[in-house]
């Protein structure tokens, strides 16, 4: 079993029948590298989100999910899957069962963003982080100091406000974006056992497999293909951002519990709101700002948490 304290360096292979001390050369300081590989993944999850902002709408959630999934399966296997088995994992029910919940939860976030307005659908989602701190506790009996509730909630107060949070939209619509935050919640508490054993890519290899299978039915009933060069492009890059963000934020949890990770990649809505303003044309509000010094503040504070030494 890993010491979480001295977790496994990042790495790209699949095979984690080698003893640890094969597995990488460098080993990174754990205050350090967690926020650093959540914050990278924010940040291209973000590049993610505006890719698809800007996509043809007539691509519906499942042309995205499809082209997501099965693209990030494809390039994963002629990565890594020349010379053995990809798919040798360990624990490979657990990695089904996380690929299969992880893929409930990006279904209901996009399902929930087109119910409801952006801002109830994000701050409800983003209530993730409080989900998987319930799921640690109930799973893994993980208890919870008062400053990192804190800094949970500071997290979901600042998205309501850099969001301009109103309760809206219907009452099924809510219900999926809560369902998007529990599935989320328990995903990131999942791979707290799966880090232990398994390396990034053997994750989200599995996240991929799971995910093409939940959204092929509906591609093959209505199929889209990208009709123009730019189309192609944009659909690539949709591989590519998601490819590399999840095998970050994946890595980022070998350094953080499922929470600290989740209130870390709350910063996406901070990098999102940048994004709109000077791509977008978007207004640079007061709520921007309140709600932008909220998050990053909680993320900073988190993080001396994390540094201080244990008494």
């Amino acid at each position: 079993m890993c010491n979480p304290l001295n977790p496994p360096p990042f790495n790209l292979g699949v095979d984690m029948e080698k003893p640890k001390k094969q597995r990488g050369l460098v080993q990174m300081d754990k205050a350090l590298a967690g926020p650093l590989f959540m914050l990278s993944a924010a940040i291209l999850f973000t590049l993610l989100n505006l890719i698809v902002k800007t996509l043809n709408p007539e691509f519906t959630v499942w042309h995205i999910g499809f082209f997501r999934f099965f693209g990030g399966l494809v390039m994963i296997l002629i990565i890594f899957g020349r010379h053995h088995n990809p798919f040798r994992g360990n624990n490979t029910r657990l990695l089904i069962i996380r690929g299969c919940v992880g893929s409930v939860a990006f279904i209901s976030l996009i399902t929930a963003v087109k119910l409801l307005p952006l801002s109830t659908a994000l701050v409800i989602f983003y209530s993730f982080p409080a989900f998987s701190a319930v799921f640690a506790f109930l799973i893994y009996g993980e208890k919870i100091g008062r400053l990192e509730i804190v800094c949970i909630l500071l997290v979901v107060v600042g998205v309501g406000a850099l969001f301009d949070f109103r309760l809206g939209g219907t009452f099924l619509g809510q219900a999926i974006a809560t369902l998007g935050a529990v599935f989320a919640g328990l995903t990131v508490t999942l791979i707290r056992s799966l880090r232990e054993n398994n390396g990034p890519v053997i994750i989200y290899l599995y996240f991929c497999a799971m995910g093409a299978l939940v959204t092929a039915p509906k591609f093959i009933l209505v199929p889209m293909l990208p009709g123009t060069p730019l189309e192609w492009v944009m659909v690539l890059g949709i591989v590519f951002t998601s490819l590399t963000a999840q095998l970050l934020m994946n890595q980022g949890f070998f350094y953080c519990k499922g929470w600290e990770g989740g209130v870390y990649m709350s910063s996406e809505v901070i990098f999102t709101g940048v994004v709109g303003i000077v791509f977008l044309g978007d207004p640079v509000t007061l709520r921007f700002w309140i709600g932008g010094l909220l998050i990053f503040g909680s993320v900073v504070a988190l993080n001396r948490l994390k540094a201080e030494p244990k008494k």
